[in-house]
């Protein structure tokens, strides 16, 4: 499996509504922190989540958090 490519060392904060999401997990995609497609060939897939309610959220952009697609500070250790 490859190692993602880091976004960004730090979150990306948004308020999303309500429903399916799909995240980038390569760190590839223009579109970060949800996926475009670029991952292919990679190894890696992209991370669907859902919201049942319309809320801010911290999605990791450096791909290493262990709590995806939501940020636990692990870029800090990056």
């Amino acid at each position: 499996m490859n190692e993602p490519i880091i976004a960004d060392k730090k979150p990306v904060v948004l308020d999303l509504e309500a429903g399916d999401y799909w995240w980038c997990t390569c760190g590839r995609s223009q579109n970060q922190p949800f996926c475009d497609g670029a991952h292919q060939g990679t190894g890696l897939t992209p991370a669907k989540f859902t919201l049942e309610t319309s809320q801010k959220v911290a999605l990791c952009q450096c791909k290493y958090s262990q709590n995806p697609p939501f940020c636990d500070g692990a870029h800090t250790k990056l």
